[in-house]
């Protein structure tokens, strides 16, 4: 994609793209970092058994795509397959490997499969309409969906009714939740409160509870690395030198651009861009702002774009009344993120 440049870098605020119901569609695959994610690359913690038994009931559900085995041959492996639900949620905090499981389970099932995040299913609703989409993921052997949003009652039960019709029909369904409102617990994201706003599609899922603590063994007493002001123009000339594509932005200036673009179009926003440069981070006090930083920084970290910063380091930006209301969980999280972002520490799997 071509973009004005503003100075010497281009801006990530001059980006303003349109995407299809075909390009939501044919993005539905797990992020770069996962392309290659199995249950053998996955290291489960060996102090928390519930991570290798996960992986082990995970193997079970994917043998559903199996072919049969005559009748005198009937296992008893085959009998607990038969005898699993359609749907598995996986339930624990941030950085136990949520999204590696996910991922190594959409590698295991024959396609047509699918998997995105719940903000990337209702945009394809959005493109192609409701019926639109039920007859596009119709026939879908797998349909995989990473932080299922339980804070906006209209979608929740939009995707509920969705995937209700598609389950009818065959399709398995795995997913993961993002935060629900007033849910405090520290790094979870409680079984209870997804079962209980999905409500009628509840009884189609079977639980799947993965202790731990966050793989990266960092917590949020920890910062965001931010550099003056002269260091940052050299470090963004250094990588424009060597070939690099880096973009320059102010704060301010993508936090205002963020609002007039779906977040389902964050992706595209970052399309050929190698590194971000943020200038003049400040502490946000608009919680709507706060959430369209949290879901960019989602689609940053999933393309592995490191952040060079200027001014209060980018994991402090929320402030004290976020980190105490009901999205504490979504903003510890993308904390996290903002953290290896700016500090080089990308990893080799995620939750």
């Amino acid at each position: 994609m071509t973009i004005e440049t503003t100075g010497a870098l281009p801006r990530l605020a001059d980006r303003s793209p349109a995407i299809t119901g075909a390009e939501i569609a044919a993005s539905l695959v797990p992020p770069s970092q996962f392309e290659h994610a199995t249950f053998e690359s996955y290291r489960p913690d060996h102090d928390y058994p519930s991570q290798s038994e996960a992986v082990a009931t995970l193997k079970l559900f994917a043998k559903s795509w199996e072919p049969q085995r005559p009748a005198g041959l009937f296992s008893r492996s085959r009998r607990k397959v038969e005898a699993m639900k359609p749907g598995v949620y996986l339930d624990g905090g941030f950085g136990v490997g949520k999204t590696h499981l996910l991922a190594a389970l959409w590698h295991e099932a024959p396609g047509p499969k699918y998997f995105g995040t719940f903000i990337e299913y209702t945009a394809l609703v959005g493109a192609l309409g409701y019926a639109g989409a039920v007859d596009l993921l119709r026939g879908s052997t797998l349909i995989c969906i990473d932080e299922f949003e339980l804070d906006d009652p209209g979608d929740t039960m939009m995707m509920t009714r969705m995937l209700g019709e598609l389950v009818a029909s065959g399709t398995r369904i795995a997913a993961t939740s993002n935060t629900p409102p007033n849910a405090l617990g520290e790094g979870r994201f409680a079984a209870s409160d997804f079962l209980r706003e999905i409500q009628s599609l509840s009884a189609n899922f079977q639980t799947l509870r993965i202790d731990g603590l966050d793989y990266r063994r960092r917590d949020t007493s920890g910062h965001a690395v931010s550099v003056d002001a002269g260091e940052y123009d050299r470090v963004l000339s250094a990588l424009t030198a060597r070939g690099e594509t880096a973009t320059s932005d102010t704060f301010d200036g993508l936090i205002s651009h963020l609002a007039t673009v779906h977040p389902s179009r964050y992706i595209k926003m970052l399309d050929g861009v190698d590194v971000i440069g943020l200038a003049d981070v400040h502490v946000l006090h608009d919680q709507m702002a706060a959430l369209r930083l949290v879901a960019f920084i989602d689609r940053v970290y999933d393309a592995e774009i490191p952040i060079v910063q200027t001014g209060t380091p980018l994991s402090e930006v929320f402030d004290d009344e976020m980190l105490g209301g009901g999205y504490r969980k979504k903003y510890l999280r993308s904390m996290s993120r903002m953290i290896a972002l700016t500090a080089g520490e990308l990893p080799p799997h995620d939750e």
